[in-house]
């Protein structure tokens, strides 16, 4: 299972958006509305973890081997 994050799409002006994570796997459609208010709602697009903590290191590669 995926945890894809979501954002409400305001329809009154003034509404600020609210995010929400939803677990869904990877062939579910996405949501179409907020499953507590019934508001519209767009799948966010996060950047995930980021940090590699394994292999070598890109300094690594700029050094002369002996």
């Amino acid at each position: 299972m995926a945890t894809y994050t979501y954002e409400t799409i305001p329809t009154k002006k003034g509404k600020k958006a609210r995010q929400f994570d939803v677990q869904q796997g990877m062939t579910e459609p996405p949501l179409k509305k907020d499953p507590k208010t019934g508001e519209p709602v767009k799948r966010v697009i996060t950047g995930g973890s980021g940090w590699i903590t394994h292999g070598s290191s890109i300094m690594s590669m700029n050094t002369k081997k002996a």
